[in-house]
């Protein structure tokens, strides 16, 4: 019975998957590279084991799967797989601050402190030439589009007696939020670019006190399930609670040691991926979801839709385009690629540096601590996935495989 039921499963996830489209103006032969690139990188012991979509004008032309989920498991990589997507969530919580921005309910210009008041009175911390500290009032309070930019002046993460949440997820979203409103800003808001964790959490906060709705249950039930992303989550279910195996398929996470591959453990973010978040209270909006290929192809096709799936608007066409708008045009360095610059929680190519893995001007996405990427061609209508799960910044190879191929492949 206990197999009969593991193939049911097993069936149920493979009718679930999306289906290969022969994709005109995408070049067939082109996309078949990808494959063989990543099982090298499988050989070679670079990387665990990956998944890569590419689709063209809302089909998938490719999906595949190499290498392992586990490794010691020997548990193989299927297209399903799971995956800690990380800061890829930063674009679900930047498309639910904007659901409440069409609702009229936020409004971006407006001081966070409009909306959490434990943020009044926050100060910015400068070093003196003596190398002292000193703190003042910022020019004016951190704006709503300055925390989805990176600009509002916040740090990175929290430290002091709350520096080990990253990992643990003790605190609960309302409770690291509070302790974020006591942290001195770095600078003044708007003059800089610093990536802020804290400053997405916020948002995630927002959308609690604004909607007033759980952020896990407003982004499952705005989002998440409308658009038919089974398997995509910010805890893992129990294993009583699992009848479609979504724990068991969980892509583990790992890093480089000894010219080996070995399982990371608990000083990553969220902690030991093998405890699947046990315990957990803090959903991190800057980094909490899993998901999978599939699942994030129904999410980017909608934003290349305009804002519509499957006859129903999430987002308007202005939305979407006022967050892959760039909003710091003068300030420098701004994103991650380099040759990018930062919309509404979006990474945004917008120089000639920033075509090198052959985006094109004006694509946008984000990519994760782990080494997922996903990015949109609006110019191309092409959407490329990679997932991997590597905690040493050692994923480039995927990401330039799957970037690179599937945009030589448009014709």
């Amino acid at each position: 019975m206990r197999s009969l039921h593991c193939l049911l499963s097993v069936a149920l996830a493979a009718a679930a998957l999306p289906a290969i489209a022969e994709t005109p103006g995408l070049n067939a032969d082109r996309l078949k590279l990808i494959r063989p690139r990543l099982q090298e990188l499988v050989d070679r012991q670079e990387i665990p084991g990956a998944v890569a979509l590419v689709a063209r004008h809302g089909q998938v032309a490719l999906l595949e799967a190499v290498g392992w989920r586990d490794v010691e498991s020997r548990k193989p990589m299927t297209p399903d797989s799971i995956f800690q997507i990380m800061s890829m969530t930063k674009n679900f919580t930047g498309v639910a601050i904007m659901m409440l921005v069409e609702e009229g309910k936020v409004e971006l210009r407006r001081p966070v402190q409009d909306y959490l008041p434990e943020f009044k009175g926050q100060l910015v911390e400068d070093t003196l030439p003596d190398g002292n500290r000193a703190t003042h009032p910022p020019g004016h309070p951190p704006t709503l589009w300055q925390l989805m930019s990176h600009t509002s002046g916040l740090a990175g993460d929290p430290g002091g007696e709350i520096a080990d949440n990253p990992q643990t997820l003790r605190l609960t979203l309302a409770e690291a939020v509070d302790h974020y409103a006591r942290e001195h800003l770095c600078f003044e808001p708007g003059t800089r670019w610093r990536y802020s964790n804290m400053g997405i959490a916020t948002l995630g906060r927002i959308v609690e006190v604004v909607s007033g709705e759980d952020y896990v249950h407003f982004i499952r039930t705005r989002i998440l399930e409308p658009l038919g992303m089974k398997d995509s989550f910010f805890f893992p279910p129990e294993p009583a609670a699992d009848p479609d195996g979504q724990r068991d398929r969980i892509a583990l996470v790992y890093k480089h040691a000894g010219g080996k591959l070995v399982r990371s453990g608990a000083e990553i973010l969220a902690g030991d991926s093998a405890r699947y978040r046990a315990g957990a209270k803090y959903p991190a909006p800057e980094f909490g979801l899993y998901s999978t290929a599939p699942d994030l192809f129904k999410f980017y096709r909608m934003l290349l839709a305009g804002g519509t799936a499957d006859g129903r608007r999430y987002l308007s066409r202005q939305s979407i385009a006022t967050m892959t708008r760039v909003f710091t045009p003068n300030v420098s360095p701004s994103g991650w690629l380099g040759g990018t610059g930062y919309g509404l929680t979006f990474e945004i190519v917008n120089q000639p540096e920033g075509t090198l893995l052959l985006h094109s001007p004006g694509t946008f996405g984000h990519g994760g601590a782990f080494g997922t990427e996903g990015w949109m061609d609006p110019t191309s209508d092409l959407i490329r996935i990679a997932m991997v799960q590597l905690s040493d910044a050692t994923a480039g190879g995927v990401r330039s495989v799957v970037m690179q191929i599937g945009e030589a492949a448009v014709e």
